[in-house]
């Protein structure tokens, strides 16, 4: 079913690319597979093989239809031939005869239709160079003449550079396109000269060099022509001394040959002519001392004649010379003209003249060479000449720069003046000539010396002050031949900040709620200063403010409790150096008018427990007091038992030192009964054993037909004698009723009985 569909799909797309009616542009289908490149017989060839790169594509395709085929092959990614063909078989690109300029890495590219594909290169590489050729023109010349020289390599192409030699010394390099090179050669020198060449093929990145050509020999011969040099005086030649110079030609007879001399010394030319022969004639000056030369120039040929000469001096060079070598405008200075040496078997000291010039500057001679006078305002330039014998020579320039005197420099300080830190001193004058020597005065004696040797260059100085006056103390002295004092140094002395402290108001110890608290930061500074106030715990400021004044508060309104705390202040001026405070601890009271309010309050409290108390007392001294006045009223004697028991019943025993009485009027002890009283002395004098006192409190029911009573009790007091053990009781005592009749009830405690021995009864009043 597959090729069925392959078969169908190939004759559909061949009608319709053949079928003349039709407009669509078919296109085949095809791919390349693979392109290769190959070398033969070989990689590495020696020169004149013939070499075969062959180049292989695999194209699979649909069907017969024909593909073309673009092959390109390149060298060193230069394309270097190329060829379209419908075949499917090999590209072969021959290189007959292989030279070492077809070396090289080599591709091949085929491009059908829209798709090229390129092979991985392959380099070739061709050994071996033909050896070279040399030929000259002539075998035999004269010298100076030219000789034609031509090198060739044979069989090579391409880019190559050729090397001419004479006596085996390189001469001249000639880079060409083809494989052959000329160029012209002047022989100067007479004899026999061995002269060739070789090549090199450049294949960049490489080079290949040829082996050395055949040799050939030239015979240079001289010509018959010869300048000749003469001066006079051949002897020692001094300075006034006349020089007479001649070149001349010597030839053979008979030649016409045309001819050049020339006449010279150093760069100067001195005559020159077609004659055999020059003549010159000069005054000998000791800048003639040097080589002369005669030049022949014959066509091409030139020949030379040198001599050297001496002249010596009569007298050295002047030089011009001040003194003092500085001066300042319109003070005196003295130039001085002389020559250091003299040749004294020629000439005699007093023959030797100077002279100034200009002529007009205002000195006048006062001696051989001494020219006095004063310094202008300005600069000048002299110069001066000594003349003998006609010979005269003259001094180099002297600029006379008179020195402007220096002017008051000026002190000033170029940082800030800190107490007890370096800061630098800069003295400056405004006029001046340099050099200028800068000195530092502290109380007019020197500290430190600057020279200023250049325009750009500063007197700067380092110093130290330890109290503020010093700084007026400091002076600068400029000095470059006139001196110069300036005023005293004025400059704020800036104080580095004491240790502040912190003072509170009100004092602490008496800081109460609702005040106004003042924490008032001073120091010893200079100001302006700045002022922090912090709260310990807390590292951004509470305040901050700047103050012209030493001293600045920080005020707290309305205190309360929570403004306790630890409270410092910090201080900074221009000093830069921030100091803080120590700690203070602040407390916050409570407010006055609490504590005399909760003092009231105290004191209510007191004056009520102590209402209380005496009320009390009162009532326990009015209760023991009633006690005593009741009366003793007589029972029927019965037996204790019985009593006790009658006692009991709805009872409650209290004791008399507990029992509390209510509004208690009167006592009933302030009246005592006499028989009680006789009672009371015959109990005390009978020997009788210890009585025991009850309390009894019996509880009444309220009887309509007695008189009522309000908030009142009947008390029982029974005395109760105890018999000793086995006596027999031998008085009937019966029991003693106290009553008491009070305006108003008392309170009576139902809770318990209590039975107290009769030591806590109140004593009676006799």
């Amino acid at each position: 079913m597959g090729r069925l569909t392959l078969i169908l799909l190939t004759s559909t797309l061949l009608s319709s690319y053949f079928h003349p009616g039709r407009v669509v542009d078919a296109q085949s289908i095809f791919t390349i597979r693979e392109v290769s490149l190959s070398m033969e017989p070989s990689n590495d060839v020696p020169r004149d093989t013939n070499v075969t790169v062959r180049c292989r594509a695999v194209v699979s395709s649909l069907g017969q239809e024909v593909l073309n085929r673009q092959y390109t092959i390149l060298k060193d990614r230069v394309q270097v031939y190329t060829k379209t063909t419908t075949s499917s078989e090999d590209l072969l690109y021959p290189l007959p005869m292989a030279r070492a300029f077809n070396s090289g890495k080599y591709t091949c590219q085929i491009a059908i239709e829209d798709k090229r594909e390129v092979s991985k290169y392959q380099k070739l590489t061709v050994t071996g160079l033909s050896k070279p050729e040399l030929h000259l023109n002539k075998a035999v010349v004269n010298e100076g003449e030219e000789v034609t020289v031509r090198c060739t390599a044979p069989g090579e192409t391409g880019s190559i550079i050729f090397y001419f030699y004479e006596d085996s010394k390189e001469i001249k390099e000639e880079q060409v396109s083809s494989n052959y090179a000329e160029t012209k050669i002047r022989f100067t020198s007479t004899g026999i000269h061995k002269c060739h060449c070789a090549y090199t093929v450049v294949v960049v990145p490489d080079a290949f060099r040829s082996e050395q050509s055949n040799i050939v020999t030239v015979s240079v011969k001289e010509i018959p022509y010869t300048p000749v040099l003469e001066i006079l005086p051949i002897y020692k030649i001094y300075e006034g001394d006349t020089l007479d110079i001649s070149c001349s030609l010597r030839r053979p007879q008979y030649n016409s040959q045309s001819t050049q001399l020339i006449l010279s010394q150093g760069t100067q030319l001195l005559s020159s002519g077609t004659k055999d022969k020059l003549n010159h004639s000069l005054v000998a000056l000791a800048k003639h001392s040097g080589e002369f030369e005669c030049r022949l120039e014959i066509g091409n040929v030139v020949k030379v004649a040198k001599k050297n000469v001496s002249v010596t001096e009569l007298f050295s060079l002047p030089t011009l010379t001040m003194s003092p070598v500085e001066v300042f405008p319109r003070e005196p200075l003295t130039l001085i003209c002389k020559s250091e040496s003299l040749a004294s078997e020629r000439l005699h000291k007093e023959e030797l003249t100077y002279t100034l010039e200009p002529s007009d500057a205002y000195l006048i001679p006062r001696g051989a060479g001494v020219f006095q006078g004063k310094a202008l305002n300005a600069d000048f330039n002299y110069t001066c000449t000594a003349t003998a014998k006609g010979i005269m020579k003259q001094s180099k320039i002297l600029t006379v720069r008179p020195k402007l005197p220096v002017s008051a420099p000026k002190i000033t300080v170029l940082s800030k003046v800190i107490l007890g830190r370096p800061f630098e001193i800069l003295c400056n004058s405004s006029t001046g000539t340099l050099p200028i020597n800068y000195t530092l005065l502290h109380d007019y004696m020197p500290m430190d010396m600057i020279t200023v040797k250049q325009p750009y260059e500063e007197a700067r100085f380092t110093v130290t002050i330890t109290r503020t006056d010093d700084i007026s103390k400091y002076i600068c002295q400029a000095n470059n031949g006139r001196k110069e004092l300036s005023r005293r140094l004025d400059a704020t002395v800036i104080v580095p900040l004491s240790h502040p402290t912190l003072t509170v108001v009100p004092t602490l110890g008496e800081i109460y709620e609702g005040d106004h608290l003042y924490l008032i930061c001073g120091v010893q500074g200079t100001p302006p200063v700045t002022f922090k106030w912090y709260r310990v715990g807390n590292e951004n400021p509470l305040y901050s403010t700047t103050s012209n004044s030493n001293n600045t508060d920080y005020q707290v309104k309305d205190l309360a409790k929570h403004h306790s705390g630890m409270y410092f202040c910090e201080a900074i001026n221009p000093a830069n150096t921030a100091v803080g405070s120590n700690p203070v601890t602040i407390e916050v009271r409570m407010a006055l008018w609490k504590k005399a309010l909760i003092g009231g309050i105290c004191l209510l409290v007191l004056a009520v427990l102590a209402l209380l108390f005496v009320l009390y007392y009162r009532s326990k001294r009015g209760r023991r007091e009633a006690a005593a006045e009741l009366s003793v009223k007589p029972s029927s004697p019965k037996s204790d038992d019985s009593l006790r028991l009658n006692l009991t019943h709805d009872t409650e025993v209290y004791n008399a030192a507990t029992v509390r009485v209510d509004r208690a009027v009167t006592s009933v002890w302030s009246e005592r009964p006499p028989e009680a009283a006789n009672d009371e002395e015959t109990s005390m004098m009978s020997n009788e054993p210890d009585v025991e006192y009850t309390e009894v409190v019996h509880t009444r029911a309220v009887d309509s037909a007695q008189v009522p009573l309000k908030k009142g009790t009947d008390t029982v007091y029974s005395e109760l004698q105890n018999a000793p053990h086995g006596a027999t009781d031998p008085h009937d005592y019966g029991s003693v009723e106290y009553a008491e009749l009070n305006g108003e009830k008392p309170e009576i405690n139902h809770s318990y009985t209590e039975v107290n021995n009769y030591q806590d009864l109140p004593v009676p009043v006799d």
